[in-house]
């Protein structure tokens, strides 16, 4: 697989990354869009908070020619080898979509570093007793610091109104089981087009799916925090055609009403978008 190929695997799915599942390189996963006031008020509010930036950096272009790269959450950090600056960009500020970002320098999508992030041994051994989540929260804004700091990046916050698909229950009802409030949460998933996930919210397919349907999806299901424990599986658009197995699983829209008993209904709604104001190549070590 091409380094390209694995920088656009990893931001159409890196949201599952965070909520549903990894990638075979691990990257770290991301929430709903936020602006960096709203990531840096989640991080505030985690009872487990330990660190606002990293103890070591190290960013260097890269030189080695290869075509293959990827991304690995550590203990301490994050290693990330031959990888444009977008995919971190888009960690940092939590996007799903190329459309939640105005003002990207071409060259943070065609120029390759590694980077190499670590925090203190106190940090490193909170984290081990946190949950992902709970980390991911916190490692957020320090990315936007490294970025901030080593690529004097800025950027505010627009909302606009954007093509976006709402989830509600369809018109035979729900088909899930809700799980127990206080049970924990947890996923499995096949990127060939299956996930089992016990004790989450419907928002989960929220977060996870924007991405590959090319639109934000708004959750009104009323369903709030309730917890449901479900499968799904479906056949990925780039499989399905004139070919397709009769025992194929349907399309991701027909596996979620069939399966699930939700609907994604297109509309427009208000999406929180990033602008970059100003941003530089990486200074030296």
């Amino acid at each position: 697989m091409t380094r390209n190929s694995l920088c656009r695997q990893s931001l159409c799915t890196a949201i599952f990354a965070g909520i549903l599942f990894g990638l075979g390189f691990k990257v770290p996963a991301q929430s709903q869009i936020n602006s960096p006031a709203s990531a840096s008020a989640a991080t505030a509010s985690s009872a487990a908070s330990t660190a606002t930036a990293y103890d070591v950096i190290s960013i260097r272009p890269d030189k080695s020619g290869n075509r293959s790269g990827g991304w690995k959450t550590v203990a301490d950090g994050f290693i990330y080898t031959n990888m444009p600056l977008k995919s971190l960009i888009y960690s940092a500020y939590g996007i799903i979509m190329d459309s939640q970002v105005k003002g990207l320098p071409e060259w943070t999508e065609s120029e390759p570093y590694d980077i190499q992030a670590r925090v203190d041994a106190d940090t490193a051994a909170a984290w081990q007793k946190m949950m992902r989540k709970e980390r991911e929260k916190q490692e957020q804004p320090m990315m936007q610091a490294l970025l901030a700091d080593r690529c004097q990046f800025k950027a505010h916050q627009e909302t606009l109104e954007l093509p976006v698909y709402d989830l509600v229950i369809a018109k035979g009802g729900l088909k899930m089981k809700e799980s127990l409030p206080n049970e924990a949460g947890s996923e499995r998933l096949s990127t060939d087009g299956a996930v089992a996930v016990h004790a989450m919210p419907v928002s989960t397919l929220e977060y996870a799916f924007s991405g590959s349907l090319g639109r934000m999806i708004v959750d009104k299901t009323g369903l709030g925090d309730k917890k449901f424990d479900f499968e799904l599986k479906w056949t990925p658009d780039d499989r399905l055609g004139a070919n397709t197995a009769p025992d194929e699983a349907p399309s991701l829209f027909t596996a979620l009403e069939e399966q699930l008993g939700l609907k994604l209904v297109p509309g427009k709604g208000p999406v929180d978008v990033l602008v970059i104001d100003h941003m530089e190549r990486p200074s030296a070590n």
